[in-house]
């Protein structure tokens, strides 16, 4: 039996500033091409039958320099609309706010009406029914964002889609959800570049 393979995409200028980075499609920085080329020993050593990546460039340039192996866009590991959020920090949102929290609070519309963290759970929903087949035969690689992949994480365990709230996930790093006695678990956590080889 395989597994699903997480990699979140490399740094790029906002997730190094920790804005929220949704539809705004921007560059790895020269640190996230790093990254991403660090994951390629790891990911070659992996049968991976069925690769998903969000189509953002900053996704599929990550694919690209770790080796993912023809890797199909898939328009549901999109990050989180935040909507009227997008490009705003949460110590920013917060003074407007306070105590705000995306996974307590989630988002309003902006240039983009936004969803709520529910919406996410129900195209990770989708992903997750998309590769389960493939899982006979070998891994899936899914190549994404940061709160989407937590919010599928949540939903592979069979919790609300708010729980990925309990899952941080740094850029670059890698990560692998598998089976235990036939019930879904995490095997493998937020790896980071050139660690891969001890998971």
């Amino acid at each position: 039996m395989g597994e699903l393979v997480i990699l979140r995409h490399g740094e790029t200028e906002w997730s190094r500033d920790r804005k929220h980075t949704g539809r705004t499609d921007i560059p790895l920085t020269a640190r996230g091409e790093e990254q991403a080329r660090a994951l390629a020993p790891w990911v070659a050593e992996r049968k991976i039958v069925l690769a998903l990546c969000s189509p953002a460039v900053r996704a599929r340039r990550t694919a690209e320099l770790a080796g993912v192996p023809s890797p199909e866009p898939e328009p549901d590991l999109w990050e989180w609309d935040y909507g009227g959020y997008e490009g705003r920090t949460t110590p920013e949102i917060g003074q407007e706010i306070p105590g705000w929290w995306i996974w307590k609070d989630g988002v309003i519309p902006g240039r983009t009406p936004g969803e709520t963290v529910e919406a996410v759970g129900g195209r990770c929903d989708r992903v997750i029914a998309k590769a389960r087949p493939y899982l006979a035969d070998g891994d899936v690689a899914l190549v994404a964002h940061g709160h989407v992949l937590r919010v599928l994480t949540a939903r592979w365990l069979g919790l609300p889609a708010r729980d990925g709230r309990l899952f941080a996930l740094d850029t670059g790093t890698a990560s692998t959800l598998g089976l235990e006695h036939g019930r879904e678990v995490i095997t493998s956590w937020n790896v980071p570049p050139g660690a891969q080889a001890t998971v």
